[in-house]
């Protein structure tokens, strides 16, 4: 039984864990993929594949998903990663009711060339940006709907600066944030939906903070830790960090759609280095000897194994309901 990892440039995180997990001695192996051509509809050699760069290479996602389709279990599903978007995600939070800043979707600045005035006869010009400065309130953080990290997010201070940042952003999709006077900010490694890690975050610097320097009361983790939870139980991750600011003792979720966050050592420091390379690894092991395959969450499974019946997601949501913090 093999778990295969698949990776981009990151050094430390994946040859740790490939050891981690063939130490265990849990009759599951870890090694790099190594792969060419796929034929269409050909089964992976591995039970299960941990994922994290296919976000960067339209082959790697391709290949995914056609594994998937043959019975992988694939970390993070390649199917809802390819789908999220950040804008969705803080629209689900409101129905979940986790607190988000106030967020608007912008039109996008530009277009690939081929799209005129024609295509976008639906889009109302031009916008009504004293409405949407009065929803939002100033300053206020201008960032593309669809991740990417701190590439192309600006803080703006004016109708002036918004419209400046904003012609730079060419055909990204842009979102428009309240800006959240934070005392403090923290990002949470969360694991198999039920693992999370509290670590504080210094985004000035862009630096982890050791947590006895930076104490949260008992209260305000453990609904941070709730909330993580709940966050990755509604989206399906499996490995993805979530970032809150907290304002006034109310944490705000910023960002929750990282399903290959940074794990390097030398940017997240050794001790949470070390909760993460166990908690991961124990969670890949675990999937592979009793994990359902992640077919098993789609519809067309359904005509590939007409025995599956409903999606397992759904029967589990009707179970347990809002789960249950756990401390780790």
């Amino acid at each position: 039984m093999k778990i295969g990892i698949l990776v981009g440039m990151e050094n430390t995180f994946p040859p740790a864990l490939i050891e981690k997990i063939n130490g265990m001695d849990a009759g599951v192996t870890a090694e790099y993929i190594r792969i060419g051509g796929i034929k269409m509809g050909e089964a992976s050699e591995y039970r299960l594949i941990f994922d994290r760069i296919s976000h960067e290479i339209p082959f790697y996602r391709a290949f995914l998903k056609n594994a998937v389709l043959n019975g992988t279990i694939v970390v993070n599903n390649p199917f809802w990663w390819s789908a999220d978007d950040k804008f969705f995600n803080y629209s689900l939070a409101t129905k979940l009711g986790v607190a988000v800043p106030k967020t608007v979707l912008l039109p996008q600045k530009g277009y690939i060339q081929g799209v005129t005035d024609a295509s976008l006869r639906n889009l109302e010009f031009p916008l009504d940006w004293e409405a949407i400065i009065d929803y939002i309130g100033l300053p206020a953080i201008l960032k593309p709907f669809d991740g990417g990290g701190w590439r192309d997010v600006y803080k703006v201070n004016s109708l002036e600066e918004l419209w400046e940042c904003y012609d730079r952003t060419g055909t990204l999709c842009m979102t428009l944030q309240q800006f959240v006077h934070f005392t403090d900010y923290v990002r949470c490694y969360c694991v198999g939906k039920k693992d999370v890690l509290v670590m504080p975050y210094d985004p000035h610097n862009r630096r982890y903070v050791p947590r006895e320097e930076r104490q949260l009361p008992a209260e305000l983790e453990d609904r941070i830790i709730r909330e993580t939870m709940l966050l990755n139980e509604a989206l399906g991750y499996d490995f993805n960090t979530v970032e809150f600011a907290v304002e006034d003792g109310v944490p705000y979720a910023i960002d929750f759609m990282n399903p290959a966050p940074d794990a390097d050592i030398w940017s997240v420091t050794e001790p949470y280095f070390n909760w993460v390379l166990d908690a991961v690894a124990r969670m890949l092991v675990d999937y592979a000897k009793n994990g359902a395959p992640t077919l098993r969450y789609h519809r067309w499974n359904r005509f590939l194994n007409p025995e599956a019946g409903a999606e397992p997601e759904a029967k589990t949501a009707r179970k347990s309901g809002r789960p249950k913090a756990k401390k780790t």
